[in-house]
């Protein structure tokens, strides 16, 4: 048997015999081939996934459902999550992003929580490139337009380019919804004697094992080879919505289920396996727009904005009536009962029969072997005394803010409505996204980040330091961390090297969690990310959600007053290993990033979230890419106002004011307020770094600019 047709491998086909006591037919076949691939199953990841803490006082809900939710205070629930949407993306990059933010969207909606607030994670190849024009095209307006007509705000994200990416783009979305923490849908709470019912769009053929077909690499021939991709419909994703919230409100359904990668069949199956209970499902009833399709097709349907309710069958009529007034499809399609099986009929004819435990957690996990890649430590290698410091430094720091994963995004922006629902406080290009939480004085704050290049060249560290920096972030706005969710985007697994790249990410990245006390709520992984041109850079993307308690505790950046003291806190003494620096100066990705150190990241977030609830600074900002030159400029532009600055540091200026890593803060201090913020700071790196005014930053030694001049470099709104 040709078991690849299948997309399962022979283990597999003979794991599921084993269970069964008989072959899989073929449509049990295709189902398993879906539902055992890597995108449903992670069966490259599960181990290493338990690494990552998921427990912590503000935890209402761990991994395991739609998305995790975090305790707002008050009776109040934020659940979000982030998923990839990449190999849709990358062959039909305006519906590949469409359905990609409509799906988590839905996943946050299968909660019972309002979607409020998305951001995403964008990663595209040279913009010299012929392909990146059209493919980030596409994919910022798919998002934007999707965004835009369900009325979920885009309040921020994460832009990144490089040449790794000229035939994988990448798009990570995050969703947050707010819910009540007392009317929690859950996927675990249906009951035998229900009825299933599938709300929503008709189902068709497209996307069918799009979830299998996103768990193999890109070919030159993906065209051919790719599934129909999902088209989405977001005016019908805003009445699905509306229609969920009021089945939640009037409290008609027992359980809810997107149906995202495998359709009908993971939304279904999923439940009955999480609930403990058998399920029948009658596909003659379900309301198709396409015809002649056969079961599996039914089966496996990734048509876009369908949720599965389970509802106590006195209940379905008045069920059947909101759907009416919502203009939406739904349909019986079968009903729960009490054991372990999962049968599809078709005309009356069982056309299947799984266990539903075998297709969701039957899949035998693989163990690939891991290996240290043989070139790291070349990877590693970088001289600082065979790098020259610049001739013209205002030429270097022009350089650097031009980088077009530094630079700013304005194109993309200006396609996103960041202000629909009117809970934006800031939204996007600045370094946190802040939402009001209607009726309550606390604010939520958001940060969706990642840094490839530091995890090429130290995996375990670059992993830490990209949990870190959200954390930091969060932490001088005044945003206490709560949780994070994760996309894991990597190439394939089954390359030796390769897996131990992600396996170091991951142990990095759990390592900062514990360190900070930080626990991953929800998350995604997507393997497989690479064409014949070669791999992408190790891209885990994460999403931390912090909460300040007061919009008098919320520190802002770019806000410099007149007079204000400016410091930096943190090491002096950072890197240029994977720099955006270094990248500006046309040099290879090279050395090797600072070493993790948890107590000094746990430390800075307890001081940073005293001064800002302290009211200590006027201005704060966590400095991350572009070292301090970036963020002195951008606050700088941000607050239209200038600054003298003298470094007076024993370090080589361009590792001062370029280098990255650590946990540093640039903070804008009034007169008043100094002797507080230093007793705050006592203990820690703290640098005076000069004092705010005039119309322009001059940096000693180093770069000048008038105020208008970096207002032209720094363009935001």
């Amino acid at each position: 048997m040709d078991f690849s047709r299948y997309g399962i491998r022979k283990e597999e086909f003979e794991a599921a015999s084993s269970v069964l006591g008989r072959e899989p037919n073929e449509c049990e076949l295709r189902i398993l081939g879906v539902m055992w691939s890597e995108h449903c199953s992670y069966k490259s990841t599960k181990r290493l996934l338990r690494l990552f803490p998921n427990k912590g006082p503000k935890v209402v809900l761990g991994p395991g459902e739609n998305a995790g939710i975090v305790d707002l205070g008050d009776g109040i629930g934020a659940a979000f999550k982030a998923e990839s949407h990449n190999h849709p993306s990358a062959v039909a990059p305006y519906q590949g992003a469409a359905t990609g933010v409509g799906g988590i969207i839905r996943d946050i909606l299968a909660l019972g929580a309002r979607p409020v607030a998305s951001m995403d994670g964008l990663f595209f190849g040279d913009p010299g490139h012929p392909r990146t024009a059209a493919l980030s095209s596409g994919i910022v307006r798919g998002v934007g337009d999707y965004g835009n007509a369900v009325g979920v705000p885009t309040v921020g994200g994460k832009t990144v380019y490089d040449p790794a990416y000229n035939d994988n783009p990448l798009l990570n979305a995050f969703c947050l919804g707010f819910v009540k923490l007392d009317r929690i849908v859950s996927s675990q709470t249906a009951r035998p004697g229900q009825a299933v019912i599938l709300l929503g769009s008709k189902t068709g053929r497209d996307g069918i094992a799009g979830a299998a077909f996103a768990s193999v690499e890109l070919s030159d021939d993906s065209k051919e080879s790719r599934p129909s991709i999902q088209i989405g419909d977001p005016f019908a994703e805003k009445m699905l919505i509306e229609a969920c919230l009021e089945l939640q409100e009037k409290e008609l359904i027992v359980s809810m289920q997107d149906m995202g990668a495998a359709g009908i069949t993971s939304s279904s199956s999923e439940i009955a396996a999480k609930s403990g209970v058998g399920m029948t499902l009658h596909f003659d009833r379900v309301p198709l727009r396409e015809k002649d399709m056969e079961p599996w097709e039914i089966a496996l349907s990734e048509s876009q904005e369908r949720m599965l309710l389970i509802a106590e069958h006195g209940k379905v009529d008045e069920i059947m009536s909101i759907a009416e007034k919502w203009e939406l499809d739904c349909a019986v399609i079968g009903e729960t009962f009490e054991g372990d099986g999962y049968s599809i009929l078709f005309n009356g004819e069982e056309v299947a029969s799984l266990p539903p435990s075998l297709i969701c957690d039957g899949c035998p996990q693989i163990h690939w072997p891991s290996k240290l890649p043989v070139d790291l430590e070349k990877r590693r290698e970088l001289e600082l005394d065979d790098l020259p410091l610049p001739d013209d430094w205002n030429e270097a720091l022009d350089a650097l803010l031009t980088l077009p994963s530094l630079a700013p995004k304005q194109w993309i922006y200006d396609q996103y409505d960041s202000m629909v629902q009117v809970n934006t406080v800031k939204g996007p290009g600045h370094p946190v996204s802040v939402l009001r939480v209607k009726g309550r004085d606390s604010l939520v704050a958001m940060v969706f980040d990642a840094d490839p290049w530091k995890c090429y060249l130290d995996p375990f560290r670059g992993g830490a330091e990209t949990v870190a920096r959200t954390a930091r972030a969060l932490a001088v706005a005044g945003a206490e961390p709560l949780g994070l969710t994760d996309c894991l985007n990597f190439p394939s697994p089954e390359v030796p090297e390769q897996y131990w790249v992600l396996e170091e990410c991951v142990k990095g990245m759990a390592a900062c969690c514990e360190a900070i006390g930080c626990p991953v709520v929800s998350g995604n992984v997507s393997l497989y990310n690479e064409s014949p041109e070669g791999a992408i850079l190790p891209t885990p993307v994460v999403g931390t959600v912090g909460i300040i308690p007061s919009f008098r505790e919320y520190l802002p950046s770019g806000n410099w007053d007149e007079g204000d003291v400016l410091f930096m806190v943190g090491p002096c003494n950072t890197s240029l290993a994977g720099s955006r620096y270094l990248r500006s100066r046309n040099l290879p990705l090279s050395g090797r990033p600072l070493e993790f150190w948890g107590e000094a990241e746990k430390d800075f977030i307890q001081r940073a979230l005293r001064t800002a609830r302290s009211g200590a600074a006027s201005s704060g900002r966590a400095i991350a890419g572009g070292g301090l030159a970036a963020a002195l400029v951008k606050d700088s532009a941000e607050s239209g106002k200038g600054a003298a600055v003298s470094l007076g540091i024993p370090t080589r200026k361009d590792v001062v004011l370029f280098g990255e890593g650590g946990a540093r803060a640039l903070y804008s201090v009034p007169m008043g307020k100094v002797p507080l913020f230093k007793v705050i700071w006592n203990g820690y790196p703290c640098i005076v770094l000069g004092r705010v005014g005039g119309s322009s930053l001059e940096v000693e030694d180093a770069f000048g600019f008038t105020v208008e001049e970096l207002g032209k470099k720094w363009r935001i709104r």
